[in-house]
């Protein structure tokens, strides 16, 4: 077997990519169920690359260095600056990859624009959702000759005696282990949001908020690395959310704060800029009363927000509430009328241009009017952006060094998210689990 990867979320690339360079793949994931509970299945498929055709016929001007200079203004500096190098030169050759090799269908976000991205970068597929994206690939490996998919199978030990890689341990749920040879691992589990007691040493403003990730998000990645003497770095990082819907648990998205949205707490008023990150955003609504709000929105912003699956599986589960007017919205979701209606009409100035925003919102948005919508909303923790250090191959590193024949990808990695929650960029993730495994794929074929 030439690779084994661990995880078959954003591991799947490395899978294809090393089995179209000539390479034997091994896939294990420990949930079979993994098509709907990974947090590839979970997440909006916004891929961001920089200097793409797709962005080249929408006349968007783009480069590898301006996704880079983004990276460092939202983390303030502090990302691995050689992993999100390497990163934002490999988004253009991933996605063109994934389109004319594994026929996936692209197209460019222009209708909206993430906080921190200065361009129009992301790339996703029609219905904007994780598991249509995840669907695609299971398909292309199950067809492929050269990878084998099993699952439930967990990875327990990789055996460095020699040197450098040289073999696995699996196990299946029951126990029962097996032992096979192998040039080359890659660690895509993802990270440790699900390890609660973990979640709450490393990153304890978040610890008491709703957990959305896979549950076999337990921090594998780092214990395997870990007995291996590997360095581990940004363990304090992660993706948070402040759009997740009460009612139906799902994701109702942030572009309904980025075409104009406002979030207001229970007692009906606004209390910071809705143009901050939603990641960021979570630990600030996890400090409101209740540790819940509400994103107010019109119908306008309702039609264009239904490009998403997430957007229309919140709003079948009933997670909207409408209401013709400002007073009438606030006795039905409960909250001081008075406190409401003045939100709203200031917010609808401010929009305008009228006056400064309250507080100091400096996106372009579109003006909020009546008939209003309103969505409980509750802050969630996604998933973790810290783990093994990698370098530009996704190589993992002890002391500074690569273990030869040993790669982390998405979680299982460090990331580009810099420290806490404010560096993570719309699609920092899907771009660390994509884009680490297709380098990783990249250099296993190199060194073989």
């Amino acid at each position: 077997m030439d690779l084994v990867v661990a995880g078959a979320g954003g591991g799947l690339v490395a899978a294809l990519r090393a089995a179209e360079l000539g390479s034997t793949v091994l896939v294990i994931d420990s949930d079979e169920h993994f098509q709907r509970g990974n947090n590839t299945s979970m997440c909006t498929a916004m891929i961001p690359a920089a200097g793409t055709r797709w962005q080249q016929a929408a006349g968007v001007d783009d480069s590898p260095e301006h996704f880079l200079a983004d990276i460092e203004r939202k983390t303030g500096g502090t990302a691995d600056r050689r992993v999100a190098g390497a990163l934002a030169l490999a988004g253009a050759p991933l996605v063109t990859w994934l389109a004319d090799v594994q026929g996936l269908d692209l197209e460019l976000v222009t209708d909206f624009r993430y906080p921190g991205h200065s361009a129009d970068r992301c790339h996703t597929i029609p219905g904007r959702h994780g598991s249509r994206l995840l669907k695609h690939l299971v398909r292309r490996v199950e067809e492929h000759p050269r990878i084998e998919l099993i699952a439930p199978m967990s990875l327990r030990a990789v055996d460095t005696t020699s040197g450098r890689v040289s073999g696995v341990e699996i196990a299946t749920p029951d126990g029962h282990t097996e032992s096979l040879k192998t040039n080359a691992v890659l660690l895509a589990t993802n990270g440790f949001g699900a390890d609660s007691a973990l979640v709450r040493e490393l990153i304890p403003e978040i610890a008491d908020s709703h957990y959305h990730g896979g549950r076999f998000s337990r921090g594998d990645a780092l214990r395997l690395g870990r007995e291996l003497g590997a360095d581990t770095a940004f363990l304090d990082a992660y993706q948070g959310h402040a759009a997740l819907s009460s009612r139906s648990q799902t994701l109702v998205g942030w572009a309904t704060v980025v075409h104009g949205g406002i979030i207001v707490n229970r007692e009906g008023r606004r209390f910071a800029p809705e143009s901050t990150g939603y990641s960021e955003f979570a630990a600030i609504l996890a400090a409101q009363p209740g540790a819940a709000g509400w994103i107010v929105i019109d119908e306008h912003i309702e039609e264009l927000c239904s490009r998403f699956d997430d957007f229309r599986t919140a709003a079948a589960g009933g997670s909207l509430i409408r209401a013709g007017s400002a007073e009438e919205l606030a006795e039905a979701i409960g909250v001081p009328a008075d406190a409401l209606a003045d939100e709203l009409a200031a917010a609808q100035r401010a929009a305008g241009g009228a006056e400064p925003d309250r507080q100091g919102r400096v996106d372009r948005r579109y003006p909020l009017a009546a008939p209003y919508v309103a969505i409980a909303i509750t802050p969630a923790l996604f998933h973790t952006q810290g783990g093994l250090v990698v370098d530009e191959h996704a190589r993992v590193l002890a002391s500074g060094t690569p273990i030869p024949g040993l790669y982390a990808s998405g979680g299982a990695a460090i990331g580009i998210s810099g420290h806490g929650a404010g560096g993570y960029l719309a699609g920092n993730g899907l771009i660390t689990a994509l884009g680490l495994a297709y380098l990783a794929a990249e250099h296993v074929q190199a060194a073989a």
